[in-house]
């Protein structure tokens, strides 16, 4: 048990100095750091994302995540660089070099064609006295003050920091570029991702003759008759000109019965609705129609349009069955 103990103490340990180092990284945001942004933003080609060993893995995530918001970037291995992937960088494109030492050699050893190329530099460094800062357009200090490892050796807190400094590019892009939810789902269409925010309600709504709807004056057999065959256990109640007055339900029947009983039969629907049914417009994505059916405790949304007419329902079924949750 002690053992356990001491193995927890260690694990909290290690997000004490992780955290510690991204905190004190707010304190060097500046000049570096924007003159980035400003790179990023007005690159004409993409962002090659270059750095060794574990900062690579790290640039990996950080072009990854530069694509996923439509910041067109590519990772360049250095040590393959040398041996013709230089190829990949042009004069229209932007460099960003990651490298806790700035010394890195494989990395050091294509800044001189990244130079002759034309493409503008960025650093992410912890040591900004490094011959990367030297040869670099802007800097970013990503330097930590310790690693978490308990020999301070293994790039753990300095690669944390690294990969929250990238993100905190990312994030400032997006914001600098307008870049909407609209704009993620359609670089994004795949798994659910995609689904909750691309699929509309539109989509997936029940309209037309399977949309169950009868009038206010439709007697409570017609109206049981409507709902029974459209198997929505509802039905809209809607005038002529499909001006959705109310909403019966398989609740409201069963209520209904346990009051008037046989009495119910010689009612209309008008006596029996709930006036002002929950709705949504066609255009909104799935996802906000089923946090509203979660919200209500409901199975089933009126789609009206913007006089408050009839253009169907969705039931939450249809949308778990799309894979939106």
């Amino acid at each position: 048990m002690e053992d356990n103990r001491e193995l927890l103490r260690e694990a909290e340990r290690v997000l004490k100095v992780e955290a510690d180092a991204l905190i004190a990284l707010i304190g060097r945001l500046g000049d570096g750091f924007l003159k980035t942004v400003q790179m990023i933003d007005g690159c004409k080609g993409r962002v090659i994302v270059t750095g060794m060993g574990k900062s690579g893995l790290v640039g990996k995530k950080i072009s990854a995540t530069f694509s996923s918001v439509n910041i067109p970037s590519i990772f360049l291995h250095p040590a393959e660089a040398i041996h013709g992937d230089l190829g990949m960088v042009t004069e229209h494109d932007v460099v960003l070099a990651i490298s806790n030492s700035g010394e890195t050699e494989e990395l050091i050893a294509i800044l001189p064609h990244i130079k002759k190329t034309g493409a503008p530099l960025a650093a992410m460094s912890g040591n900004c006295a490094s011959t990367l800062c030297r040869a670099a357009a802007a800097i970013i200090d990503i330097g930590v003050k310790e690693e978490a490892c308990p020999h301070n050796i293994v790039p753990t807190a300095s690669t944390t920091a690294t990969l929250a400094m990238g993100d905190a590019l990312a994030v400032v892009l997006i914001r600098k570029r307008g870049f909407r939810e609209e704009d993620f789902a359609s670089l994004h269409p795949g798994g659910s991702l995609g689904k909750k925010l691309l699929v509309t309600v539109r989509d997936l709504m029940i309209c037309g003759k399977d949309m169950p709807s009868v009038s206010p004056d439709t007697p409570m057999s017609g109206v049981i008759l409507e709902m029974s065959s459209k198997r929505l256990g509802m039905t809209l109640v809607a005038d002529g000109s499909g001006m959705v007055l109310g909403v019966i339900t398989d609740g409201d029947l069963r209520r209904a019965i346990e009051q008037h009983g046989k009495e119910l039969f010689d009612m209309q629907a008008r006596k029996l609705m709930s006036k002002n049914p929950k709705s949504v417009h066609a255009g909104e994505l799935a996802f906000r129609a089923l946090e509203k059916m979660e919200n209500h405790s409901i199975t089933t949304l009126a789609v009206l349009d913007n006089k408050g007419r009839a253009e169907g329902v969705i039931h939450i079924t249809d949308i778990l069955k799309k894979g939106i949750a």
